[in-house]
């Protein structure tokens, strides 16, 4: 027998180096703000929180009408209710507090919104939530306003004579709900129960559901063994349906909200269960438009065309899994919410979101940096342009000045997806192409 021949070993080739992993590091563990003697400033500058305080006390002992202006998704309902929890705590009558949400493709400085507010006479005003901006007063007779938000604001931009907290400058920075809660919670002993489930719902809102409450957040142990966390998220979903649905009925989540002793009812809400099944019908449908890059292939651009608001959603999950070395933003348009007008939000994708100082992403200096070349263009797309925060921004713009704003980012003029390249014989096969910017897995939860 012939002796069995032995196969030929292969040369070891040269193991590829493995990739390192990207953390990003936990959202508490943001340097925070010291004040002269080393104090940390937290969740916003002590003199606002105190002056706050005053307003809202004097406001329930005034026994005159009160306007609540809340954003119509958790971080704005939760904070709303803690506030208005607050108040009739704190003796003002529930018939004196109204509540107003400026409709479908509105906001708070609108000429609408104006009219609508003035009718009612408030001699308080709080507005939570809706980012701030500076601007005329917003009624143009006598009244005392406080603005609680935690958006980007340039310094004074907010409405002219109005009071405010801001926590954009402290971080880490805390959503509305839980700078409302931190401001609430001493006025009254019997406010605890009644609004810390609230901070929580709004806080899971904007910052995510596994958000660590670790210092400086507050202790939240005793909340969450009342209302799960399960729960809560689980209300966070359905609370911020009602907005994005088409028919956008933003009164039937603050009735939920404000009526609830716990997030367990709000999950039991037929009328908002309904909007989220309507919400994730609409989203299954425009979530697998392929993208197209800017340029310098550092955004992504995706166009969808849909009545509700699933821009942000669509973002978020993109911004969870699709990746570069260059890749920075994810941009969603969505050129049917509103006539003549596209919303747009942007958010920080994954591998992006580790970056720190210099390289450290900041999504509306990015977008006012591309449009800075035009003063024209930059004029018309107005005070609605890239709004929000530095890392989850948006913007409503004109349908001209939308074509204009892409050209200028060059989208198309990049990477291109396999759907652009030219399938004429001759041409050479572009290997940058869209399937290479996935991960393996392409399961991602809705947020």
């Amino acid at each position: 027998m012939s002796p069995l021949k032995r196969k030929a070993e292969k040369p070891d080739s040269p193991r590829k180096p493995k990739k390192s992993k990207v953390v990003i590091p936990e959202y508490h563990l943001a340097p925070s703000r010291q004040d002269e003697n080393g104090a940390k400033i937290w969740p916003a500058r002590i003199e606002q929180i105190d002056c706050a305080r005053e307003i809202i006390k004097k406001c329930a002992g005034a026994q005159t009408p009160t306007l609540i202006l809340p954003d119509k998704d958790a971080d704005g309902l939760s904070s709303g209710a803690i506030l208005h929890h607050t108040l009739t705590s704190l003796g003002l009558s529930p018939d004196l507090i109204s509540v107003y949400f400026p409709p479908k493709g509105s906001n708070v400085h609108d000429e609408s919104t104006q009219d609508a507010i003035s009718t009612r006479a408030p001699s308080y005003i709080f507005v939570l939530d809706q980012g701030s901006r500076r601007s005329p007063p917003l009624i143009g007779v006598p009244h005392t306003c406080l603005v609680i938000d935690h958006h980007y604001a340039d310094e004074g931009g907010f409405p002219e004579g109005a009071d405010y907290v801001t926590a954009h400058d402290c971080p880490p920075v805390a959503t509305s709900s839980l700078l409302t809660y931190h401001i609430c919670l001493p006025l009254h002993p019997d406010l605890s129960e009644k609004i810390s489930w609230l901070a929580a719902l709004g806080t899971h809102g904007d910052l995510g559901t596994t958000l660590k409450w670790k210092p400086p957040f507050p202790d939240m142990a005793g909340t969450f063994k009342l209302h799960p966390k399960a729960t809560i998220n689980k209300a966070v979903s359905l609370v911020n349906a009602p907005r994005r649905s088409a028919a956008y009925n933003v009164e039937d989540a603050w009735d939920a909200v404000i009526t609830a002793f716990g997030p367990e009812s709000i999950t039991k809400n037929i009328r908002l269960q309904d909007a989220s099944s309507e919400v994730g019908r609409e989203t299954e449908r425009w979530a697998h438009q392929a993208p197209k890059f800017s340029a310098d292939a550092t955004i992504a651009v995706l166009t969808i065309s849909s009545a509700a608001q699933i821009h942000p959603v669509i973002a978020t999950r993109w911004a969870g899994f699709l990746k570069s070395k260059k890749l920075e933003i994810i941009m969603c348009a969505n050129e049917g919410y509103l006539p003549d007008k596209v919303n747009f939000s942007c958010r920080i994708v994954k591998d992006a979101r580790a970056r720190e100082g210099d390289e450290k992403v900041d999504i509306i200096k990015k977008l006012e940096g591309i449009v800075a070349v035009d003063g024209d263009l930059r004029a018309r797309l107005g005070d609605s342009f890239a709004r929000g925060h530095k890392e989850a921004s948006g913007g409503i713009v004109g349908k001209q000045e939308w074509e204009e704003f892409k050209k200028l980012m060059g989208v198309g003029e990049g990477v291109r997806t396999k759907a652009e390249e030219s399938p004429k014989k001759g041409k050479t096969t572009q290997k940058n192409t869209l399937v290479n910017y996935f991960h393996k897995s392409e399961k991602v939860e809705q947020t």
